[in-house]
């Protein structure tokens, strides 16, 4: 698992390098403030996610500091903040017409909000596990279709770095497991159910 954390790590370099060489095609005439973002918009997306996935980790850990006010409230403006940039990302996507891009974002934006549901409010989820598995393996499947395509049109690099999300989200699901009423699996110390 952390190998996967580690390769999704990596390819936030990658996505800077790409970016940085397209710099010099792309803003000709030079680059202004307001084009940083769009010149660097995977890069800022791909960071965002490997955040919010370290963030989902630690609170699957259950660490007893996560819980302190000032840690609650710093690692929460920072789930807020990588929110914020994943959903300008997929809208971006829209925007510029992307069509692979936008699904796959709007496809773990719906896993996101599945997690967080399993996060926030478990009991609820034990009691529509049946639906929520359904939802998980559907939005699993269909981002699986994205990696697929992506392959299928020699973006391979694309496909490597779907597979790798994939793998992560889906071992973090499975410590997520635990912590649903009814599961077999213990509760992380200083995490109630």
């Amino acid at each position: 698992k952390y190998l996967t954390y580690f390769l999704l790590s990596a390819n936030v370099f990658v996505f800077l390098q790409e970016e940085m060489l397209a710099l010099q095609y792309t803003f000709t005439d030079g680059i202004g403030l307001g084009d940083i973002i769009q010149a660097f918009s995977a890069t800022i997306d791909t960071t965002a996610w490997v955040i919010l996935l370290l963030l989902f980790e630690l609170e699957t850990r259950g660490l007893p500091w996560t819980l302190r006010s000032r840690a609650a409230l710093a690692l929460n403006g920072l789930r807020l903040l990588a929110t914020g940039a994943i959903v300008w990302s997929a809208m971006v996507f829209v925007e510029e017409q992307e069509w692979l891009d936008a699904a796959n974002g709007w496809l773990w934006i719906g896993v996101v909000i599945l997690l967080e549901l399993e996060f926030r409010v478990p009991v609820l989820i034990a009691r529509w596990r049946r639906a929520a598995v359904a939802a998980a393996i559907l939005l699993y499947s269909a981002l699986t279709v994205v990696a697929a395509a992506w392959w299928v049109q020699g973006e391979w690099f694309d496909g490597y770095d779907a597979v790798l999300w994939i793998t992560a989200f889906v071992l973090l699901e499975m410590d997520l497991l635990g912590r649903i009423p009814g599961s077999s699996k213990p509760v992380p110390k200083g995490i109630s159910k």
